[in-house]
């Protein structure tokens, strides 16, 4: 299953459209254009195993790139858009990119990063050109159209926010050379959520994260189309399922709070009855806000845990979700086991480290320690969440043992902001951790050890809030910014966090929701 499949049967078809713009690609423009990018690749020098990075917003050319990539066997990278110049020029670094393709819309972020990935010997640019960028659109126009003659499929490598400070690529080796293999989640798409070539798929996040990006190829994959909202608008979003009759969707629980704060009149005035399923994931859903989507959309929603990595999924229709309040599902890709601290599996309702035995390979690209972390001697993987599991099989969800955050969809590890305000010449000790919020799940939150204590108070935390941001994406910033004379440190330094974070959740029996 391949886009060049669907161009040879259906060449006329929609593959996706920008919502906003309204500007459309079929499967024969994507082959051609996706082909061109594969003889780029190929006349700059590259071969399978190279890597390739993408900084880009939600672009109409997005996906001529991946699906270029793809079939000259390229690793490429998506770069999230709300990145800082530094944060973005460590990524194109680290990921080893011979080329880089962003727009003219970032060209502040281009322009910025350019001492820093002086080793990128193309650099092209979308929608106008800046120093030290060609024209995309130059570039591709003179290849040719035609396939490549070495094809063999490349995958994406993307980047979670890291533990120590630095984000980590995570790549999940392609299962068959063959570009058009089919998949463990093509199976899953086909069998649970009935995606085929009918499907209108509504994809309303940003193509950079994991999901967005593999769900809209694998649609592709299919044959539908695909739906792609530049910038996501809760009252805009019931209009697109109206106006393209709209099968399915993937969302964060964000985007469903978003729409259900919308007034009555507004809700009741578009028809969304053609959404057969809607797929939620990346964060988990508070019980309150799920009971009152199915009520509102009936029981076409679909909830999965999974990670970047790829090691293992469990899956939960509505109607089994209504039985088992607050479960992720059961299963569908590898082994669901629950490991306590001493390394033994856990029975049945115990809470432990969740590992995934008999799932697939992953590694973190450049940290052989944390792969290596990421298993037990039994080879069993895990992301570090906490949980349980019923009689029945079902997961639960408790905790995160690294303190990751998730806000409105976004993994945030605490430790980047950590890094940053601690060099603040008015902090002697910090902890960043997520607290509750209604709306996004989680929010970003630091406790502040200040070198004056009779410095506390909101003139300091906004100074605190605004260094940050200076540094980091915003979204990776506190939102808040509490004090206290110490932090609860062990003699040895280890700092109790959850002390400080307990205090927060109190009341809860999840510290996830």
């Amino acid at each position: 299953m391949h886009p060049y499949v669907h161009a040879q049967k259906t060449p006329d078809k929609i593959a996706y459209l920008m919502a906003g713009s309204g500007a459309s690609v079929t499967y024969r423009q994507l082959e051609d254009a996706s082909n061109r990018v594969a003889h780029l690749l190929r006349a700059r020098g590259l071969k399978a195993g190279d890597h390739i990075a993408i900084l880009l917003e939600n672009h109409v050319r997005f996906f001529e790139i991946c699906w270029g990539a793809q079939r000259a066997g390229i690793i490429y990278t998506a770069i999230s858009s709300r990145l800082t110049a530094g944060e973005a020029g460590y990524i194109v670094t680290d990921c080893g990119a011979k080329l880089l393709v962003t727009s003219k819309a970032l060209a502040g972020v281009a322009a910025e990063i350019l001492p820093q990935i002086g080793h990128v010997a193309s650099r092209l640019m979308i929608d106008g050109t800046i120093d030290g960028y060609e024209a995309f659109e130059t570039a591709v126009a003179a290849q040719p159209a035609q396939r490549i003659a070495d094809e063999t499929a490349g995958g994406d490598m993307l980047y979670s926010s890291g533990t120590t400070g630095r984000p980590k690529g995570v790549f999940v080796p392609p299962e068959s050379p063959q570009i058009d293999a089919s998949s463990a989640l093509i199976t899953v798409a086909q069998t649970a959520y009935k995606l085929d070539p009918d499907s209108i798929y509504l994809s309303p996040a940003p193509l950079y994260h994991a999901a967005p990006l593999r769900f809209n190829m694998l649609v592709m994959r299919l044959g539908g189309t695909c739906v792609i909202m530049e910038h996501f608008d809760a009252e805009e979003y019931l209009r697109l399922v109206e106006k393209h009759r709209c099968t399915h969707s993937q969302l964060v629980p964000t985007m469903f709070v978003r729409m259900l704060k919308l007034p009555a009149d507004v809700r009741a005035k578009y028809d969304v009855s053609s959404l057969k399923c809607a797929i939620h994931a990346a964060a988990p859903c508070p019980i309150p806000i799920k009971e009152q989507m199915i009520d509102w959309w009936g029981p076409i929603l679909w909830e999965y845990y999974a990670g970047t990595e790829g090691n293992g999924m469990t899956m939960v229709h509505s109607a089994d979700w209504l039985a088992h309040k607050g479960t992720v599902g059961r299963a569908v890709v590898g082994k669901l086991r629950i490991v306590g601290d001493d390394g033994v599996e856990l029975p049945p309702g115990e809470a432990g480290t969740i590992y995934f035995s008999d799932g697939k390979p992953f590694q973190y690209h450049n940290d052989a320690k944390k792969t290596a972390e990421s298993r037990n001697d039994q080879g069993w993987t895990t992301l570090g969440d906490v949980g349980y599991v019923d009689a029945e099989g079902y997961l639960y969800l408790t905790d995160r043992k690294a303190y990751m955050i998730i806000s409105g969809g976004v993994n945030i590890y605490p430790q980047e902001a950590e890094n940053v305000l601690i060099t603040h010449p008015k902090v002697t000790d910090v902890a960043v951790f997520g607290v509750p919020n209604e709306e996004f799940g989680e929010e970003v939150k630091a406790v502040v050890q200040p070198k004056d204590m009779a410095e506390a108070g909101p003139a300091l935390a906004e100074e605190l809030m605004a260094f940050c941001r200076a540094h980091l994406s915003h979204v990776k910033c506190p939102r808040s910014v509490d004090f206290a004379e110490e932090l609860p440190r062990h003699p040895t330094g280890k700092l109790y966090k959850r002390l400080l974070r307990d205090k927060y959740w109190a009341g809860r029996q999840s510290k996830l929701v």
